[in-house]
């Protein structure tokens, strides 16, 4: 009797939608596939991709043994210490930070200076002059915020239950202008920021008070959140590989 056929899911969580794959890990296979809208704009409320997920995950990922989770880059996420939403996320597609990239360039010495301490130059798309423009124009905001993470971040959190860890993964945090790939030693792209002043720290680039390492080939075996279990018919634990 041959083995039953083990399936993987791949979720995109892009600008304009979400996607589902699911395939035979063996042959590759096209199981089934599944798509949701999101919200027009370059700023959204992070929950409205959750809802997305949510809406078209019942059934598509009925016996999905590892799930894997992507989505549009650079965009910021501030969380509270709650790891509530502090403001809408800023979107990649935004522009409005072009003027902090610029301030940035200039305070830490020049293009050359980025590209030596994190492998890029700031434009607007980069999480780190969100963050900049955030700081300068919704001070309130960033006084509340203590956890910065990307929206495959927010995402991969939400499934695995409120009370997990966030993680991310080399090739976003490379795009967020202040990790480097080359060196890893900025740490991890979600950045704990204790207070308005360590942001302004952080945005510098001047002695940002992060935690941890990137470990570039660490299995977690985590356990679902139950009732991701009980409403996705997902089984428990839930395998996930940071494929860095």
């Amino acid at each position: 009797m041959s083995n039953p056929s083990r399936l993987v899911a791949g979720v995109d969580s892009s600008t304009q939608s979400v996607k589902i794959v699911v395939r035979d890990a063996a042959t590759g296979k096209l199981v089934r596939q599944a798509k949701s809208p999101h919200p027009d704009g370059t700023e959204v409320d992070p929950q409205q991709w959750w809802s997305a997920l949510s809406d078209i995950a019942p059934g598509v990922l009925e016996g999905v043994s590892a799930i894997s989770i992507a989505a549009q880059q650079h965009g910021m996420v501030p969380l509270d210490s709650d790891n509530h939403v502090v403001r809408p996320a800023i979107l990649w597609n935004d522009t409005r930070s072009a003027q902090a990239c610029v301030q940035l360039i200039d305070e830490l010495g020049g293009p050359s200076e980025w590209a030596n301490a994190v492998g890029s130059v700031p434009v607007a798309a980069f999480t780190v002059g969100k963050l900049r423009w955030m700081a300068e124009h919704e001070p309130e905001n960033a006084q509340r915020t203590t956890t910065v993470v990307l929206p495959h971040d927010y995402l991969t959190w939400k499934l695995l239950g409120s009370g997990a860890e966030f993680t991310t993964d080399r090739g976003d945090a490379s795009g967020t202008g202040y990790w480097s790939p080359a060196t890893g030693n900025t740490a991890m792209i979600w950045c704990t920021l204790h207070s308005a002043t360590t942001l302004s720290s952080l945005v510098l680039l001047y002695q940002p008070r992060l935690s941890g390492r990137l470990d570039c080939s660490r299995r977690i075996q985590l356990p679902l959140h139950p009732e991701r279990v009980t409403t996705w018919v997902l089984p428990s634990p839930w395998v996930f590989n940071r494929v860095m």
